[in-house]
């Protein structure tokens, strides 16, 4: 019998390489096809293959697979952006649940760049902070347990990294390590992540090695943006 083979491509890898060389229409519409069959298409069976596992963590998640709700976007909105480069050089499969109008959940996520892969949890107070989970769900549950936020560093700090965003001025800063319950007031998101390299991507196993860490750092997401 054949061994399983992985759902990535050395070639995944190698078109974000060579998109951020090349970052202009002429080249991307030369190498559609190539995209589509190195990264929409394995990100779309990945999907498939965690669809079950995410949905046995909460049946909310949405798993349809839209443009936007799973699956990042490579095209960039440069409408009022600095870098006017069109391409994103990464691309997400990314899971959320809707809670009502413009809110969602947290999401958990996995990452595919030119030189790493990204598995793990993140959370932005969209649409606004006063109107976001950060606000309306994690800050009430805080308050009832004030020692949350330091056990989840407890259980989660040496295998996870951990950053969080507030603004400066304006501008999204980025602040390394756990946030607390005395920063957790300025906070704008919130990211726990396992950096990976492309060769666990390509590997059969991938999958079962998503899995887990959705396992691990779901509860988190659960308590600080999902309702009961």
């Amino acid at each position: 019998m054949a061994a399983r083979q992985g759902i990535f491509s050395k070639d995944t890898f190698q078109f974000f390489r060579d998109l951020k060389k090349n970052n202009h229409k002429d080249w991307m519409d030369a190498h559609r096809d190539r995209y589509q069959a190195a990264v929409v298409q394995p990100l779309k069976k990945l999907l498939e293959e965690m669809a079950p596992t995410v949905l046995d963590l909460d049946h909310r998640f949405e798993t349809t697979g839209r443009r936007g709700a799973n699956l990042s976007r490579i095209n960039r909105d440069i409408r009022f952006a600095k870098d006017k480069t069109l391409y994103k050089t990464n691309m997400y499969l990314k899971f959320s649940a809707p809670l009502g109008g413009e809110m969602e959940s947290g999401e958990l996520y996995v990452g595919i760049a030119a030189d790493s892969v990204t598995v793990g949890f993140r959370v932005y107070a969209t649409p606004k902070r006063k109107q976001s989970p950060i606000a309306l769900i994690a800050e009430p549950r805080l308050a009832k347990n004030p020692k949350w936020l330091a056990q989840q560093k407890a259980k989660l700090g040496r295998k996870y990294d951990s950053y969080w965003y507030s603004t400066v001025k304006g501008e999204w800063t980025k602040n390394s390590g756990w946030p607390t319950n005395e920063t957790w007031p300025k906070l704008q998101g919130w990211i726990v992540r396992k950096k990976l390299s492309p060769a666990a991507a390509l590997r059969a196993s991938f999958p079962n090695d998503i899995a887990k860490i959705f396992r691990d750092v779901f509860p988190v997401l659960k308590t600080i943006s999902l309702f009961d």
